[in-house]
């Protein structure tokens, strides 16, 4: 799949769009043996957020194509406030990567919320049969989000040569 071809012009949307936040308070339905909140957990509220600007940025249904370092930095503890940020970083023909940062704060405290996790996943628009179609242009409107978007670009770069490495071994008969 080429998704190179920038989308038809007119149609692209600034950053700010489709930008979502979740929020959810973690509780003992969430917790792990270790008695903090089971990683999939969080995986599953990144997935759903993320699919959330996907869909609300190319305008229909979009699948979760891949996720890419997911990081968990600190554990989130039964009755955190967990805030589930995400934005589309970029965008090619038919996909687009959506970062997403994670923050939790005590539900009964008024500390600042710390960053717990990110990820960056990319979603694949789809139509009604599944074939992919075309999404809007994402236009950064910050320093931040064009940061953001070059970033997104080196990981895209990354992961087709990533593909493309693993493919050859395979036709090598290495792998």
């Amino acid at each position: 799949m080429n998704d190179q071809a920038p989308p038809a012009a007119g149609e692209a949307k600034p950053t700010s769009a489709s930008r979502t936040t979740l929020s959810h308070i973690m509780t003992a339905n969430d917790a792990n043996l270790l008695g903090t909140v089971h990683g999939g957990v969080i995986m599953k509220l990144v997935d759903d957020v993320a699919g959330a600007v996907a869909g609300r940025h190319s305008g229909g249904p979009a699948v979760t194509a891949s996720m890419d370092e997911m990081v968990f930095l600190e554990p989130v503890r039964i009755g955190d406030l967990v805030h589930v940020l995400a934005q589309v970083n970029w965008t090619g023909r038919t996909s687009m990567e959506v970062g997403v940062r994670v923050m939790a704060e005590r539900w009964n405290e008024s500390t600042p919320a710390k960053q717990v996790a990110s990820a960056y996943l990319v979603f694949a628009a789809v139509d009604d049969l599944g074939r992919p179609r075309p999404v809007p242009q994402v236009v950064p409107e910050t320093e931040r989000d064009e940061r953001r978007s070059q970033e997104a670009r080196i990981r895209r770069t990354h992961r087709l040569a990533r593909r493309r490495a693993i493919k050859d071994l395979r036709e090598r008969g290495d792998g």
